[in-house]
This record gives C-alpha cells, sequence and structure tokens, in this order.
C-alpha cells in the first residue's frame, strides 16, 4: 500500500518537474537565468530523483523490517499455548494470538480497533466473559503497576478453564495510557490436580486427626514425628511432650525392646507388623495397646512408619473376667457334681475317726490330724457348694458397725494366738444399708482372717469404715508380707492360691458376694509393705430384693 503511495508521488513530482519547467523557460526565454535553469534542471532533477528514490528505498527497508518484525512476532505469540492480546490504551484490540482467538470464538473476526465491549457483540456464549474483561483491565489500570489474577472462563459444555492471567499496563512519559499486555495461562488441569491433592490431604488430615485409635508418625531413626490428638485422650500425656523424641525413650523397659525389634524389622521387610503392649496411663493405670507398624513408602522408597494402636484394654479386662466366669463355670459344675458324693462317704470316715478317738488313747494325735484334715476337706465341700447352689438373697437393712464387730469376736481369738491385735474405727451412729448380713459376714471374715494370716507378731489389723449419702467403704489394712504382682492379676481365681494349704475359693466367694452387693472391691498393696482391701457397697440395693448368684 505505502509502496504505490510513493510511486504515485514520484510520477506526479516528475510530471510537474518537466512540464513547469519547459512552460517557464518558453515564458522568460531568452535571459542568463533562464539560460542556467535550462542546462541545470536534468541535473536537479536527476539529484532530486535520487534523493526520492533514496528516501523511498529506506523508507522499504524500513517497512519491510517492520513488517519482519511483525511477523516474527505473530509467529512467536501465535505459537505460545497462553492467551497473548495486545491493547492499546483506550482498551482497543491491537494484536491476539490465535490461541486467545479461538478461546473467545473470534476467529473469522477482524478484532483490531475494537473494544472487549463490541466484541461480545459477535460471541454469544462469550459475551459476559468479554464485557468483564472491560472490568477487569480498568483494576489493573488504577492498580499502577503488573497485576496477576485468576480468572474462571466458562465453557459450552459447562465445564470451567482456569487461567493465570499477568496484566501488564504501558504508560506513556506524560503519564497517559499507551497499552496494555495481558497474557494467561490454562492452568485447569493445574486446579484440578490441586484440588485432588487438596482432597487426598483433607482425608488424610480427617484420618489421621479424627481416628478413634492413636496415629504416630515415625522417621527411620525412630523419633516420632507427629501424633494425632487421640493420644491425649487415651494416655493421658501432651503430645507436644513426646513429639521429637525417640520413641525407645519413652517405652517401659518390659516393653521397649518388643516395639524396637518391630520397628527394625518394618524398615527391613517393609511389611506391617502387629503386637500388643503394656503401658501406664498418666494416671498409673495400665494400658493394653494393640498396635500395627506400617512403612511409608514415596517414591518406591521408605520415608517413615506410622503406628496405629487401638485401646484395648477393656476387651482384654473383659476377656479376662470370661475366662474367670469360664472357670468358674467349671468349679460350678464340678461342685455340684461331686460335692454331696464326697460329703456322704467324709460324714463316715468322720464318725469312725471320732469312734477311733474315743476307744484309743494311744493315738491321739493321729485322730485330732485326721480330724483336722477331715474337717478342712469338709470346709472346702461347703465353699463348693457356695458356688455350685444357686441361692435366694433377701436384702434386708443392716447395720454394717455390727457386722464388722461381729467379724472381730470371731476372730478375736484366732488374732490373739497370733499375738496380732484388730483395731476398728467407726461412726459413733449407725450406718443402715441394704444387705444380706450372713454374706457381708462371711465376706470380712474373709478378707480379715486373709490379713491376721499374712500378719507377724505385734502388728495391727486396721479396719476403718466411711460413709456418704450413697455408699459405705470398709478399709482393711494390714503390715504383713504384701502380695505379688503376679498373685495380684489373678486373685480371685478358684485354686490359686499364694498359701500352701490355700485353695483359694475364699476370694472367689468373696468376689461372687460383692458382686451380688453391686459394690466393688480393689486390693492396694506392695511386697513386704503390707495390703490395703477397699471394699465399697451401696446404701441401697438397685435391682430386685432377690438376686441369684452362682
Amino acid at each position: 500500500m505505502k509502496k504505490m503511495k510513493y510511486l504515485t508521488t514520484f510520477f506526479i513530482l516528475s510530471i510537474v518537474w518537466i512540464f513547469g519547467t519547459n512552460y517557464l523557460l518558453k515564458l522568460y526565454a531568452p535571459s542568463p537565468f533562464i539560460t542556467l535553469v535550462e542546462h541545470t534542471k536534468e541535473v536537479l532533477y536527476v539529484v532530486l530523483a535520487g534523493w526520492f528514490f533514496y528516501f523511498f528505498i529506506s523508507k522499504m527497508e524500513e517497512l519491510n523490517a517492520s513488517r519482519e518484525e511483525e511477523k516474527r512476532l505473530s509467529t512467536l505469540i501465535n505459537s505460545m499455548v497462553d492467551f497473548v492480546n495486545f491493547k492499546d490504551g483506550e482498551g482497543r484490540w491491537i494484536q491476539a494470538n490465535d490461541f486467545g482467538l479461538k478461546l473467545f470464538d473470534l476467529e473469522n473476526v477482524d478484532y483490531k480497533g475494537k473494544k472487549d465491549s463490541e466484541l461480545a457483540e459477535y460471541s454469544d456464549f462469550f459475551a459476559d466473559s468479554l464485557r468483564y474483561c472491560e472490568i477487569s483491565d480498568e483494576e489493573a489500570w488504577k492498580a499502577g503497576g503488573i497485576i496477576r489474577v485468576e480468572e474462571v472462563l466458562p465453557q459450552p459444555d459447562g465445564s470451567n478453564k482456569t487461567f493465570d492471567t499477568i496484566k501488564v499496563p504501558l504508560w506513556n512519559g506524560d503519564g497517559s495510557r499507551q497499552g496494555l499486555v495481558i497474557i494467561g495461562r490454562d492452568i485447569t488441569e493445574r486446579k484440578i490436580v490441586e484440588t485432588l491433592l487438596e482432597e487426598s490431604r483433607q482425608q488424610y488430615r480427617s484420618l489421621f486427626e479424627y481416628s478413634p485409635d492413636i496415629v504416630a508418625m515415625l522417621d527411620l531413626n525412630g523419633t516420632i514425628t507427629n501424633v494425632n490428638p487421640q493420644f491425649q485422650k487415651i494416655t493421658g500425656y501432651n503430645a507436644n511432650d513426646f513429639i521429637g523424641r525417640r520413641i525407645g525413650e519413652l517405652l517401659p523397659d518390659n516393653s521397649r525392646q518388643l516395639v524396637l525389634d518391630r520397628i527394625t524389622k518394618v524398615i527391613k521387610d517393609q511389611c506391617p507388623q502387629m503386637f500388643e503392649l503394656n503401658v501406664p496411663h498418666k494416671n498409673g493405670n495400665p494400658l493394653m495397646l494393640q498396635s500395627t507398624s506400617l512403612p511409608i513408602i514415596v517414591n518406591d522408597k521408605l520415608a517413615g512408619i506410622i503406628c496405629n494402636s487401638r485401646d484395648v484394654t477393656e476387651l482384654r479386662q473383659t476377656e479376662e473376667r470370661l475366662r474367670r466366669t469360664d472357670k468358674l463355670s467349671v468349679v460350678g459344675e464340678l461342685s455340684a457334681s461331686v460335692a454331696h458324693e464326697i460329703r456322704n462317704p467324709l460324714t463316715s470316715l468322720k464318725g469312725l475317726v471320732q469312734l477311733l478317738q474315743m476307744e484309743d488313747e494311744k493315738h491321739q494325735l493321729y485322730y485330732q490330724i485326721m480330724l483336722d484334715e477331715l474337717n478342712r476337706i469338709n470346709h472346702i465341700v461347703g465353699e463348693l457348694l457356695l458356688l455350685a447352689k444357686p441361692q435366694q438373697i433377701k436384702f434386708i437393712e443392716a447395720d454394717i458397725q455390727l457386722i464388722l464387730y461381729n467379724v472381730i469376736s470371731l476372730l478375736k481369738t484366732e488374732a490373739s494366738l497370733h499375738n496380732i491385735q484388730i483395731e476398728l474405727e467407726v461412726h459413733d451412729q449407725q450406718v443402715m444399708i441394704e444387705c444380706e448380713p450372713n454374706q457381708l459376714k462371711q465376706l470380712f471374715i474373709n478378707i480379715v482372717k486373709n490379713a491376721i494370716e499374712a500378719s507377724s507378731a505385734e502388728d495391727v489389723v486396721l479396719i476403718s469404715l466411711q460413709s456418704t449419702d450413697d455408699h459405705v467403704t470398709v478399709r482393711v489394712k494390714d503390715d504383713g508380707c504384701g502380695i505379688s504382682k503376679e498373685f495380684m492379676e489373678r486373685i480371685g481365681e478358684p485354686f490359686y492360691s499364694s498359701k500352701e494349704k490355700g485353695t483359694g475359693l475364699g476370694m472367689t466367694v468373696s468376689f461372687k458376694i460383692v458382686q451380688s452387693h453391686n459394690g466393688t472391691i480393689k486390693f492396694k498393696s506392695e511386697p513386704d509393705k503390707g495390703t490395703e482391701v477397699i471394699v465399697q457397697l451401696p446404701i441401697k440395693h438397685d435391682g430386685n430384693n432377690e438376686v441369684k448368684t452362682n
């Protein structure tokens, strides 16, 4: 276009020069000046024509260079996978790449010199988006510098495309608007991945934080890197006191090696390991945890260990109670089948021994030993029958202080024989509870008798009574030999006793009496430091007046 313009101008000026100079020569000839002009006009024409062609060639070179630069720029922006748009200071489109034209469905539109709102007329679906672009561009002008925003562009198929858009305002020297450069990168896939990653992270966080079990993260050195809130709820310890410390330093001696061996096996074999361990609660109570250690694999490499620990304390205690119940059931069945069969020949043997004792004075010691052992067998059979035979228990109001007085009266002689004192601390007034008095008497006889047998000469067995509005507490404390930890765990089991001739049935019966009264019985003991038995019974019996026990 410009080339034709320059050529036309040259031809017009050439014609004007030829005809103009010839006309002037005829008009003013002859004269010396005209003669000079006549001889120099060709030279001037050549000079002027040369200058014109030089100017024309320079302009054409500049034009070609500009076109080449524009072509390179167009090739560059069209090869980009981003949306690129150049606008002037008024918001009119100067140039956009093919990606941008296709994005707004403007491929066949002469967009140059038009604003976004004008181009909206050519695209029904993207009309609102194009109008919004003017609002967004204005925010870039107001910011006065480069801004970066995320813009969501709805698509005809119902989906959305998200663009990370950079807008660069350009200013003239006088501060007026020169132009706006807009570059937008499609980050839809990245946003989808980020969303999925965030969902996965939130699912992991929910699984970690809201798991009903303890979840602990360890590095390959056995250092705790994180634990969930359930840790404090189950163990009572603050999680911050454990994070950053090695697990081997925190475990009790009886569990440390087991856990370290399992962790080592997880690291070596990269397979799950299950185990149970006993750890103390912060309040000192025993805690049984069922743990599973799993390897954490990141990029096919072992990155750490995750330990999931479930509190199975109540479950194991229930299993232990069931085990004891099963043993009691076996005892009951055995008792029911043999107790009566034993007592019949037992009565005959006892009668015969008594006859021999009356007739033979020489062997009185032997007969007395035989009678004592027969009485002992009879006592054991009685306890077996107590466990085996269901009884009708009638609860009545009774003074528990009177029951304790009766117990002391029965055992005072035995205590005196061993030079042991029994002291009683009770209230001044009556303490009435609903109970079966004979069973409570049997209960406290068993407990106090055990205390006497565990004590040494000149020791004191202290019995104390405390009461509140809803329950009474009886404590029997001695300074005897105490109970070993092993026996403490199995106390109450039939046929398990620390005494040389004990059967364990006495404490079994005691447990059943406490259970039938809806009470509790606890033991506090250390070897060689004595034992304290704490029996707590309700003032009012919660349930029917008649309860069956086995």
